[in-house]
Formats: C-alpha cells, structure tokens, sequence
C-alpha cells in the first residue's frame, strides 16, 4: 500500500508485535517517521516478539528509549527533532501519553488498543477477554485524550475466539487485526476522510493489570472458569497454578471433559482416569493435557503422576 499525497509524517510510540506491524504499515505506504520512542526490553520478562528498536534500525529509522516519556525533557529533546508531526501513533506503547505529546501533532494522536472498544479497556485486554470467556475480541484505532482508551473510534476489526484459543493465540490473531485497521484507515486520515464515532463508556469496562498471582485457580471454581484461566495466562504468559503435594503445579493445557460422570469430591482433585490426568472440580472435570512444575521443568503427564502418586485421587492445596 502506498499513499498518492505530500508526504505525511508521524511519530511513532511503539512495543510488542502490533507495534512492529504497526510501524511496518506507516513505512510501507511512504509515511515519513522521523522517531520511534519504544521500550527498553526487560530482562526479566519472557519477550516471545519480534523488537520495534530492530526494526526501526533495519529501516533506517531513529530511536528512543527513555524511561520516562512524558518527562518534559525528552519531550524539549524530541520535538527538536521531529518538529510538529502531522500525526502521533501509539501501537502498543505501554505507558499513557501526557497532554504535551498529544498537543504536538497537526492532524491528531491516534492509539492501537487490542480490544472492540469500548469493551476491555485498560491493561491486558486480549487476557481479561479470555478469562471472560468471549468469543471475539479485536483491534479498535482511537482517538489519543488524557483518560485510558476512551477517545473517538476511527476502526476497529472484530477476531474470532475459539473455546481452545489460548491467550497467545488470540493475541497473534489481533496482531492482523491491528495491521488490517491501520491499513485501512491510514488513508482516510491521511486525506482527512475518516469518520470517527464517539464510544458509548457504559457498554464496556475498564481492566486492570494483571500480576503473576491472579492465575492461582479458584478453590470453588467451576470447570469453564478453570479451563477459560488456564487459557488466558498459559505461557508465554505466567500460567495458572494450584499447589499440589507441597508444590506449585503450572496448568498449561486443558480440555472440559463433557458430560463427566467419574469420581467427584467436595474439594478439587487431580488423579488418572482413562489414562488421562483429570482435574475434578465443583460442576465436573478438565483433562489436564499440559502441567508442570516450574522449579524443576518436570512435566506432569500419566506415566509420572503414577509414580509419584500411584492411583490415588490428590487433593488440590488453594
């Protein structure tokens, strides 16, 4: 794709896969970016995407890390750089921008959110969709204000979410989305076309962070509760996790099993059944298809809940 217009420049906060195919989309259709501002990688965190500064580097573009953007400062040392853009993107950046940025540009700041605003704003949106159990979520490009994800709707893309989609796979999924809605609605903003409608706030709900700690299964949760956790936290995120014997036990994969008419418990338990490992919880049973536990790697498949169990049925340690 490419622009049949003056040449429109924009400068880019970007982090994470949208934010690479996000960039992509601007430098493939002739957009002149004079700056990426992106992130510094955590060497604690699991980064399984592909890195906004390399990409900006491979295309010749500068970049920024500072640690705190909004700093005036770096916004002084910026703008003697990029002067007054015609637009601002934030494609997953993961800090808010201050009024000084959203000031800068000519035409408006514009930001990439991985949800169908206004449903999931906030942190995390593609997790908490899946926790809910939603089967759809998408890519909303809005207007950049003060408040978190509440600015006008220039396009969104709805994606499917399948009842075995972990979060990973349904993130990769809005990953297209984002870049088809950038695609789509660059021109319009670029010939001052696009339509934008205001988000109606009472039909969605503002989302937190989420911390390692809140994928610990529930003690009286129900099978679709258990299921729909262990697939929005599963790695690369932290996963959801029970202790078992004295340890803590990563839930990486599961299946409702339908219909279960096995052994129940007024506690949750984890045994063998049909040469299966099943989780039995208050409303029926999982198979357990992926678990392990994190301090030594070890998996917990049939053959080794034998050995370390027998046939017994465990209880569950909330």
């Amino acid at each position: 794709m490419s622009l049949t217009h003056p040449v429109t420049s924009a400068v880019v906060f970007a982090y994470s896969q949208v934010g690479v195919r996000c960039l992509k989309v601007l430098l493939d259709a002739g957009v002149h970016v004079p700056l990426v501002i992106t992130h510094q990688d955590d060497p604690r965190e699991n980064r399984w995407f592909e890195s906004v500064a390399e990409v900006a580097a491979e295309y010749g573009v500068p970049f920024m890390t500072p640690d705190d953007a909004n700093a005036q400062a770096f916004i002084d040392q910026a703008s003697a750089l990029i002067g007054k853009p015609d637009f601002l993107f934030s494609f997953y950046y993961r800090h808010m921008l201050k009024a000084p940025w959203l000031a800068l540009p000519k035409r408006g700041a514009f930001n990439m959110h991985g949800s169908l605003l206004p449903k999931y704003r906030g942190r995390a949106p593609v997790n908490w969709a899946v926790v809910h159990g939603e089967r759809e979520t998408g890519a909303t490009l809005h207007v950049m204000n003060e408040k978190p994800d509440n600015g006008a709707i220039v396009d969104q893309c709805a994606v499917p979410i399948l009842l075995e989609d972990d979060a990973r796979e349904v993130f990769n999924k809005v990953v297209v989305a984002a870049e088809i809605v950038m695609a789509r609605a660059l021109p319009a903003l670029v010939e001052d076309r696009a339509r934008l409608r205001p988000q109606d706030l009472s039909l969605g709900t503002y989302f937190g962070a989420r911390k390692p700690e809140d994928g610990r299964i529930a003690l009286n949760a129900g099978a679709k509760q258990v299921h729909d956790l262990v697939r929005a936290v599963a790695p690369p995120y932290p996963g959801a996790f029970v202790y078992l014997g004295g340890e803590k036990l990563i839930i990486a994969r599961t299946r409702i099993i339908a219909g279960w008419a096995g052994a129940q418990f007024d506690t949750p338990r984890i045994g063998v059944a049909d040469d299966k490992v099943v989780m039995v919880v208050r409303d029926g049973a999982l198979q357990v298809l992926q678990a392990h536990y994190p301090v030594s790697s070890l998996a917990l498949d049939v053959a080794r809940f034998k050995q370390q169990f027998g046939e017994s049925w465990q209880a569950l340690d909330f």
